[in-house]
Order: structure tokens, then C-alpha cells, then sequence
């Protein structure tokens, strides 16, 4: 039940009904009519720009266009009051029947509840993470992993058919310095001293990586030159790190359905039929790119290179595909890698990227749309950066890692849930403070808190209900007399669940599944209001022992929030409480 989606249908058959009575000229595109919540809660349960949006293509004023509209949607008997305010704005007041409607809806569907057909079934391809497999996955991973993650599951619950996928950049020049770092753990463990060079991984996760070589070779690569070990100790280094980085996962409850490693694209002939496929379209030619943009480098020259015409694409400036020595760019593989996407048969695919990729994002939309003919829309998601602090002075390095504080610092300190559930109060493009003593405060300025102690004060209404033997399970709620929900305090809480539907297809529309935090932590601010005003008024406690029916109707109002809650929590990928310590 999504209510704004029916009350706009209700807004544009009255418009179609204007329309027949002559009232307004036919042929308007009602696109963009639509029923919002009011700025202000004062002015009404629900607003329509209609007048507004229509009045010019009518040649009408707006103000016409809204009486004439309220005298009609005033005739439906779901809308109590329809005013006209301002130049031609339209606010709605609906009959209290609906938000009891509202709360037998959120019952009946349960978890189900908000699940939307938008996506009708679309495979959508989301790429999160991917981090190099050259050690533990770091707090910056974590927000990207976050985020990612929870965007899948937001389309999944969108009705898109999604895929989560792991890009393992094992392809670059730094598996082979992975590999030598390896090999310097493995000497380590045979007993010898060792010294990490510049651009070596120094961090003491190598060193059962080192041991566990050790144990697999014995001796036999000790003193030998590297090109007889450095392949088999990439291979073997890689398979070590992802093993590492999927433990990593694991720990914020992430699970992949695909890792797509890049290196099965060289010598495959894959990035070969990627730039075949540009080079039949034109877009593929023989150039020299002009200078960096400022001051010329003193060592750049002019050369011949292998370049895409991504500029015919969007992009600023074509890019080079192929260096004049005739090896692959870093690019080739990327194009190649989503090319393999495009053939899969995605309808869309989602990119996330850390800040520091930015420069990244219009080469390969640019590269996206030439492959697919601009079929498939690409969109790119940038997680800027964390910043970590406890007890009021930024948090210090991790001495395993060596460099960096990582994932499992974090989830040791402060647990999966509230990792998770912080790294989306912010849009994943701004800036991310994490604070360690805040994140676990007990208070309404800790949403992770917030949220979860509704949650579970809901739970705590329950047992109480039980516990003075008043009916309130599935059944008895089901079946409660919600007419009984009759104060307006009661009807805020049904008109913010209302929302919950709405809020789903905005953020899955968007790709910002913060937004979903965001309204968890007002619908978590309207259940404690309510719970509060109790306290001066007897009548709205959630419990009234003498009163089995009237308890049934505000306990169905409360569980059909913590429904929402647990919904909300499960696409942010967090646990609900049960109960708060």
C-alpha cells in the first residue's frame, strides 16, 4: 500500500475529469503532478503541485486550476479538507479511516511492506569494493563495502534483480610487489633477517602468508632468482589476500554472488574484443594527446598512442587505450571488464569508487555508452573519505597493517551493526566523521541508539501486554479495532509509516540508500513522542491493563513501526535489538 501513490492517482483522475467537463484543455501531460509530504506538517497530511506544474501548458492561472481541483477531490470521501494556499499550491487533509487503513496494511504485508515493483525485474550490476589484494581491506573499503552493499539490497528490495559483484584488480604491477613482500616473509619464516624496501608491504598480516609458503615449498625457492617464483607466489600471495578480504566481508555480513578477476582478461583476447568492438564504431584511431592541462611537465613528449574517442562519449578529453610501446593502458582492462558487463545482459550497472577515482568517472561512462550503444546506463557512486577519532584525538594506525586502521579495528571496537549503520548517515559523497565513544553513547544524538532502542521498546510494549495477559499476537492484531487510534499524536506516527513506500522508491530511484537512515531515525523520533506524551497522558500509553481492545489497537500501531524498523534496518544490513542493555 503505498498512499501517496494512490492519493496522486486520485489527483490525476479528477484532472481527468476537469478535462471532460471542460474545465481544463485536454491533451496536458500530468508527468509531473505529484503528492508530497507538506514542508510543514501544520498545512495538511499531503501536498499536489498540479495547479502549479499545469497552469502554464493551460494557459490558466495556477490558482483556477487548484479551486477547481479542490471542489473535486473534495467529493472523494478519502479527503477530508483540500485547500488552496499561496498562488495555486493544494494541501490535503485525509480521513482519519486511512491511517488505520495504514497500520492494517503494514500487519498484513510485514516485512513486506514498502517492497516496490519499480525495478520490474531489471538485472542491475553493482561493483562494490574491489579493493587491490595486497592486504586487509582498510576503514576507507568499509564505507565503500557499507554503502555498496546496502544499495543492493535497497534495488533488491526496489524489485530489481541484482548482482553483487568483486573486481579483483589482480592484473597491475602491484601483485607482483605483493608477491615480493611475500617472499620476504617466506625468507622470515626460513630464519633470515629481511628489510622492507620502499613500495614493499611491510604489515604483519604478510607473515602467515610468509609461513604458510614456507609450508607449501619448503625451501625451495630460498636464494633462487625471481623469475623462477614470483608467478607461483603472485598466484599463490593473491589466493591468500582475497581468502583474507572475503574473512574481511564476513565480518560486516557481506557476501558476494561474483569476484571477477581482471587477470583472466589478459591473454584471453577479452580486452582485444573490447577495443575491437570501439574500433568498429568508429571510435578507435591513431593520435597524439595534447599536453596536461596547466604547466607542461618537463618530461613529457609528444607520442603516438592507441586512442578512444571518448570525448564523443561526454568525456573532456579522448583517452589512450594503448601506450606507443604497444602494451595496454590500465584503462583497456577497465573497458573490457565492463564490456564482459554489457554482454552479461545487465540492464544496468553501478560503480562504486572511492574519492580518490573521481577523475575516473567520465572515461568509463564515456566507455560504457559506446560499448552498449547507449543502452546501459552506467552510474558511478564516489564514498569520500572517513575520518576516525576516539576519545577525542584521531584514532591510531593499526600496528598489523602497518600503514592504515582496518576493517576489523573498526567491527572490533564498535561491532557490525554500528559500523554499519553510521558509514550511512552521511551521503556517501560527503565527508564521514566516525567517532568511537559517540557511535556508542546512549542518546537521541546517536542514531545508531535512537533507532534500535524504538525497536526495542516496541519489543518491551509486547511483553508488558503479555505479561498482563492482554492477546496480542499476529492474530489479535490482525484482527484489532483500529478506530480505537483516534488521537492525533497516533495518527503522526501512521502518517510517517505512510511515507515508508515512497521513501523506498525515492532512494532506490536516486542510489542513496542513506536516505533509508534518515527516516528510520524520524519514524524512531515519532514512536519515542508518542511513548513520551504518555507519560502525560494516560490514555496514550501503549498498555492499558483494564483495556484489552484499546491496548490490541496501540500495540498494532507499535508493531507496525518496529515492522518498518526491522525493513529499514534489514536493507542498512543492521540486526534490530530486541532489547537495550
Amino acid at each position: 500500500m503505498n498512499l501517496f501513490s494512490e492519493i496522486r492517482a486520485l489527483v490525476v483522475a479528477q484532472l481527468n475529469a476537469l478535462q471532460a467537463d471542460g474545465l481544463l484543455p485536454e491533451g496536458l501531460d500530468f508527468v509531473n503532478v505529484a503528492v508530497e509530504p507538506p514542508r510543514d506538517a501544520a498545512h495538511g497530511d499531503m501536498a499536489t503541485n498540479a495547479a502549479m506544474v499545469l497552469a502554464k501548458p493551460a494557459k490558466m492561472k495556477p490558482r483556477d486550476i487548484a479551486d477547481a481541483l479542490a471542489a473535486k477531490l473534495a467529493e472523494d470521501a478519502r479527503i477530508q479538507t483540500a485547500e488552496v494556499a499561496g498562488p495555486g499550491f493544494l494541501n490535503l487533509r485525509l480521513a482519519p479511516v486511512l491511517w488505520q487503513d495504514l497500520v492494517a496494511a503494514v500487519l498484513k504485508s510485514g516485512a513486506d511492506f514498502g517492497r516496490s515493483d519499480m525495478g520490474q525485474g531489471k538485472r542491475v550490476n553493482v561493483e562494490y569494493v574491489s579493493a587491490n589484494p595486497t592486504g586487509p581491506l582498510h576503514v576507507g573499503h568499509t564505507r565503500g563495502a557499507v554503502f555498496g552493499d546496502a544499495l543492493a539490497a535497497l534495488l533488491d528490495f526496489s524489485g530489481y534483480d541484482v548482482t553483487r559483484e568483486y573486481y579483483i584488480n589482480d592484473g597491475g604491477a602491484q601483485v607482483d610487489v605483493l608477491a615480493r613482500s611475500v617472499y620476504l616473509r617466506y625468507l622470515e619464516a626460513h630464519g633470515q633477517d629481511v628489510a622492507f624496501e620502499d613500495g614493499t608491504y611491510p604489515g604483519d598480516y604478510l607473515i602467515p602468508v610468509g609461513k604458510a609458503l614456507k609450508d607449501k615449498v619448503g625451501d625451495a625457492y630460498v636464494g633462487q632468482d625471481e623469475t623462477v617464483w614470483l608467478a607461483e607466489v603472485r598466484a599463490f600471495a593473491t589466493e591468500k589476500m582475497m581468502g583474507l578480504i572475503r574473512e574481511d566481508l564476513a565480518q560486516l555480513n557481506i557476501s558476494m554472488d561474483k569476484f571477477f578477476s581482471e587477470k583472466s582478461l589478459y591473454g584471453t583476447g577479452l580486452i582485444e574484443g573490447a577495443i575491437q568492438s570501439l574500433e568498429s564504431k568508429g571510435l578507435i584511431y591513431e593520435g597524439v594527446l595534447e599536453p596536461p592541462k596547466g604547466k607542461k611537465p618537463e618530461d613529457w613528449e609528444p607520442r603516438e598512442q592507441t586512442l578512444f574517442k571518448s570525448t564523443e562519449h561526454g568525456d573532456d578529453v579522448d583517452r589512450p587505450v594503448k601506450k606507443s610501446d604497444g602494451s595496454w593502458t590500465y584503462f583497456a582492462p577497465d573497458i573490457a571488464y565492463h564490456y564482459d558487463k554489457v554482454q552479461r545482459g545487465y540492464d544496468e550497472l553501478i560503480d562504486v569508487f572511492g574519492a580518490d577515482h573521481g577523475g575516473y568517472v567520465k572515461r568509463m561512462k564515456a566507455a560504457v555508452s559506446a560499448l552498449s550503444g547507449g543502452t546501459v546506463p552506467l552510474d558511478i557512486k564516489l564514498t569520500q573519505l572517513v575520518k576516525l577519532y576516539k576519545n577525542g584525538e584521531p584514532f591510531k594506525m593499526s600496528k598489523r597493517a602497518g600503514t592504515f586502521v582496518t576493517l576489523r579495528d573498526v567491527v572490533d571496537q564498535v561491532g557490525a551493526d554500528v559500523t554499519r549503520f553510521v558509514m550511512l548517515t552521511r551521503k556517501n559523497d560527503a565527508p564521514l566523521d566516525f567517532d568511537f565513544d559517540k557511535v556508542l553513547e546512549q542518546s537521541k544524538d546517536n542514531p545508531v541508539f535512537y533507532v534500535q532502542y524504538a525497536h526495542a521498546r516496541v519489543c518491551s510494549a509486547v511483553k508488558k501486554a503479555e505479561e498482563a495477559g492482554i492477546d496480542v499476537s499476529d492474530a489479535a492484531l490482525n484482527g484489532a479495532d483500529l478506530s480505537l487510534l483516534a488521537d492525533p499524536a497516533e495518527w503522526a506516527v501512521a502518517k510517517k509509516l505512510a511515507e515508508w513506500p515512497r521513501l523506498v522508491e525515492i532512494a532506490g530511484r536516486t542510489h542513496e540508500p542513506h536516505r533509508v537512515a534518515f527516516y528510520l531515525y524520524e519514524l524512531a523520533g515519532d514512536l519515542h513522542s508518542l511513548y513520551h506524551a504518555g507519560k502525560d497522558n494516560a490514555e496514550l500509553r501503549f498498555v492499558q491493563e483494564d483495556n484489552a481492545a484499546v491496548t490490541q489497537a496501540k500495540i498494532a500501531l507499535a508493531r507496525a513501526v518496529a515492522i518498518v524498523i526491522s525493513a529499514g534496518l534489514g536493507i542498512l544490513g543492521v540486526t534490530p535489538a530486541q532489547e537495550m542493555r
